[in-house]
């Protein structure tokens, strides 16, 4: 053979090969981890130990959990820190989608608030219909209040319960906030006797070791909702929209639903969340 034909056919293999490892390595550059921002009584309550798990085998794709209030979650997703959040704080959700942070919000599941606080219940508000008026007179009784203080869907909640009430605690000695999450400031109420708002999840997960007993409850203003939000590309183009687009689709998918659904019932008696993917919100708790 003559040497430049060879070396022609040699070079002609050599940038075949090093275009097919290069397509390789593009291939594989993919981004396989997606950040998700969520609460943390998504965290707390055990569900997200069940989920993600079926949906990084299902995909491929690697989860990284960051459990923070969904305040918090928004502002990483706002700053282009995560890829999705699943989040439990409807106003503030809306301005964030409205304002070009994310995307396809969807509905998945709901669950409610609950008042807890000690068996003595120095306020006297056990089994009171109305949350407001129980807000009322605790603070009338300058009883002991954990507020999470973090920005949270929780603590956003707590808030419009006092501003329903006509209350501003902000300063009160009695008015104590923890910057904790869920969890936490249940373990802080528990051991300092005092109320606080709880989602229902988290607080059943955790409620043999607290000594905390649910005091008010099924009050409409109690609805306490969860969407997930995919953090928009247009925005943050290094996102990593197909992944937050996957785990959006499986959290609304038939069998994430019907794990929802029973998640907590061989535990507690009752599931922990109720499903809701595919429901117009506003008929939530009628």
């Amino acid at each position: 053979m003559n040497r430049r034909i060879g070396q022609k056919i040699l070079s002609s293999g050599v940038i075949v090969s090093l275009v097919f490892i290069t397509g390789m390595a593009s291939v594989q550059a993919q981004p396989k981890t997606i950040i998700l921002a969520t609460t943390t009584s998504t965290q707390d309550s055990g569900l997200l130990d069940v989920l993600i798990p079926i949906f990084e085998k299902k995909t491929g794709y690697f989860v990284k959990t960051i459990a923070v209030g969904s305040g918090q979650a928004m502002a990483m997703g706002q700053k282009g820190e995560a890829d999705v959040l699943l989040v439990h704080s409807p106003a503030a959700e809306k301005k964030f989608v409205g304002e070009g942070y994310g995307i396809n919000r969807r509905l998945i599941m709901h669950n409610d608030y609950i008042v807890v606080g000690s068996s003595e219940d120095p306020a006297k508000i056990k089994g009171m219909k109305s949350t407001k008026e129980s807000f009322n007179k605790i603070a009338a009784s300058k009883a002991l209040f954990l507020s999470r203080g973090d920005n949270s869907g929780t603590h956003s909640k707590e808030k419009d319960i006092w501003k329903a009430a006509g209350i501003n605690p902000e300063g009160e000695k009695w008015y104590q906030q923890t910057g904790l999450g869920m969890g936490q400031t249940l373990n802080v109420a528990a051991e300092k006797k005092g109320y606080t708002l709880a989602d229902r999840g988290t607080y059943l997960a955790l409620k043999k070791n607290l000594g905390l007993d649910t005091l008010v409850e099924g009050d409409a203003i109690l609805l306490n909702i969860y969407h997930v939000i995919e953090v928009n590309p247009a925005k943050w183009p290094k996102v990593n929209s197909a992944g937050a687009k996957a785990f959006a689709d499986f959290m609304v998918s038939k069998e994430t639903q019907d794990i929802i659904k029973t998640f907590g019932v061989d535990r507690f008696g009752s599931p922990l969340f109720f499903p809701d993917a595919g429901k117009k919100e506003e008929k939530l708790g009628k």
